[in-house]
């Protein structure tokens, strides 16, 4: 006879001991880490963080459009938003410009499908149009995520990827777009190799997948 472990609670908000004991783990992998009360918060928080003028790529990301600050950034005209100049741009005659500006811009905006309570951020991505910038390119990188993200182990994080944001990213992807989504890359970020070029706003609460 066999016995299968319960599923993780991949939805619910972390407690308070794991919020502190995940934002040890990245301040001590060279992440700067801020924990925030709500995406209130961080949506305000983002004005002393990001420079006025910037050049700002958000990556796609359900927490940056429910929070409203995929808006502020594109749509504001506080910052030189990437997004909106890649979109007007021709994907046939212009495709190197493109790749270029959303992989080194001065500022990446972004969330992770996970974050492991021992320091560790999860990125899934069906294109990879974000990872670039995620993983070096940009100058700093920034990203916001709900504290039912947070998970014990890389093991764990994975799980977190294929059985929960998965599933509701294709789902989305499939009403928005009319086809699914895919995990068709990711990545994985044990430490920052530049001190502090990483800022992690934690939030007690949950938000996206």
């Amino acid at each position: 006879m066999t016995t299968s472990l319960p599923a993780p609670a991949f939805a619910d908000p972390a407690s308070a001991d794991r919020l502190e004991r995940t934002a040890a783990a990245l301040a001590a992998h060279g992440f700067a880490v801020e924990i925030l009360g709500t995406v209130a918060d961080a949506r305000e928080r983002l004005k002393d963080l990001i420079p006025e003028g910037a050049s700002v790529f958000t990556g796609a990301s359900e927490t940056l459009r429910l929070s409203g600050i995929d808006d502020d950034i594109n749509a504001g005209g506080r910052y030189r938003a990437v997004k909106p100049r890649l979109l007007a741009m021709d994907r046939a005659t212009e495709a190197d410009d493109i790749r270029r500006l959303r992989s080194v811009p001065d500022v990446v905006l972004g969330s992770v499908a996970a974050v492991t309570e021992s320091g560790s951020l999860v990125a899934a991505s069906g294109s990879g149009s974000q990872l670039p910038a995620y993983a070096g390119g940009a100058a700093r990188a920034i990203w916001i995520v709900g504290s039912q993200k947070i998970v014990p182990d890389l093991d764990t994080a994975l799980r977190r990827v294929q059985e929960h944001a998965f599933p509701l990213e294709s789902a989305r992807s499939q009403a928005v777009y009319g086809y699914p989504s895919a995990i068709n890359r990711m990545l994985i970020l044990n430490a920052e190799y530049e001190p502090e070029r990483g800022t992690v706003l934690l939030l007690r609460e949950a938000i996206g997948f």
